[in-house]
């Protein structure tokens, strides 16, 4: 239990497993921990197959209005520490964030990797360059969530010092590593890549399946998990280029994909821009290697895992080359998936929990390092 006891406060969107977990993790550290949501699951999330979660140490409450919101930020103690998702978009968030800066409180802001290509990102970058104009005089600090998130941040005016890089910070996983291979050692076994998400243009999964198929390589399988209006064109497209060596397995649980996750030998996120990606996390933390491309917000740590690898966004050719490289590795068996499940410790939310632990009470002099890079 740390020596510091705080009451922390989370102002997110949604109760998602992600901050969920670390909020929970947090309280464990002997802080009294409040999770501020404007709503549960959304039906779209349930739809995708993500479960509505049930926090066990952290205190919920809904601001599903302005008005309670601006209540529950006016209740809260003098020396409360704020976590806010966002300066912009964010809805009731916002409208307790203007309270918490009137009140002076301790008010941070989490913002995940910015997508700032053509001329909406060149928008985005006005608008951002504003905000932390306004807004960096009232904020204690910025937790930086994916790759280049920090220096983005740091180019919109705010002190290096009070910017964290950061990252979604997951559940610890129930299985014993000792149990984690699923598969059997068989020679004539296919190499199996998978990709998990929802089937739509961003997550470039025409990409991934045109990288396969120029592989010419009989030994590979994808399969897919998922659905999305991008369904029926990849299906012609992958009946086109990868007759019977795709599998489409729909939408299922999360429980469920996490299994079908640790049968996979890699797991493929070729997004064209993904704020984080938390299901690269999760297939770090099950011991399966992860290709994504930069810009993934969680690059960061499949760069940093040593295994799967980062390629360019968008190129075709970047991403051919890694995914024969790790074709060439081979398939992935009990001693590699438990190595890279106990690196992918620094992953979950206890790890993630010390660390905002530290972040929370530095004195900007001390350098802490990032869980992944230790």
């Amino acid at each position: 239990m740390s020596k510091f006891s705080q009451q922390i406060w989370f102002w997110q969107t949604m109760l998602t497993p992600h901050m969920g977990a670390l909020a929970d993790s947090l309280a464990e550290y002997g802080h009294r921990v409040v999770f501020v949501a404007n709503e549960g699951m959304s039906k779209e999330r349930l739809i995708q197959g993500w479960q509505k979660i049930k926090l066990s140490k952290a205190t919920i409450k809904f601001a599903k209005n302005k008005k309670t919101a601006i209540r529950f930020a006016r209740e809260a103690p003098i020396n409360s520490i704020h976590l806010c998702q966002g300066l912009m978009n964010n809805d009731q968030v916002g409208d307790a964030q203007r309270i918490l800066r009137k009140r002076g409180l301790r008010h941070w802001v989490m913002i995940e990797k910015i997508d700032d290509e053509g001329w909406k990102g060149k928008v985005k970058v006005i608008l951002y360059n504003i905000l932390f104009s306004y807004w960096k005089k009232y904020l204690e600090g910025v937790l930086a969530i994916g790759y280049g998130t920090k220096n983005w941040i740091v180019k919109r005016g705010m002190k290096k010092s009070r910017v964290f890089s950061f990252a979604y910070f997951l559940k610890e996983s129930k299985f014993n590593e000792r149990k984690i291979q699923l598969r059997v050692n068989n020679k004539n076994q296919r190499y199996r890549f998978i990709f998990v998400g929802r089937l739509v243009k961003s997550k470039k999964i025409d990409l991934l399946i045109n990288a396969i198929a120029g592989l010419k390589l009989r030994k590979i399988e994808l399969w897919i998990v998922g659905d999305g209006p991008e369904k029926e064109r990849l299906y012609s497209l992958a009946n086109l280029l990868l007759p019977g060596r795709v599998y489409w397995l729909g939408t299922l649980p999360m429980s469920k994909i996490s299994k079908m996750i640790r049968q996979a030998d890699c797991l493929v996120l070729p997004s064209s821009h993904d704020g984080w990606g938390a299901v690269s996390s999760e297939a770090l933390i099950a011991g399966t290697p992860v290709i994504c491309s930069n810009a993934c917000g969680s690059s960061v740590v499949v760069k940093a895992s040593g295994v799967g690898g980062v390629f360019l966004s968008k190129n075709q050719k970047s991403l051919t080359k890694i995914l024969y490289n790790q074709y060439r590795i081979g398939k992935i068996f009990n001693k590699k998936r438990q190595k890279i499940a106990k690196w992918a410790k620094c992953l979950n939310a206890n790890s993630g929990a010390k660390y905002l632990n530290l972040i929370l009470n530095s004195n900007s002099k001390k350098l802490i390092k990032e869980p992944w890079k230790n």
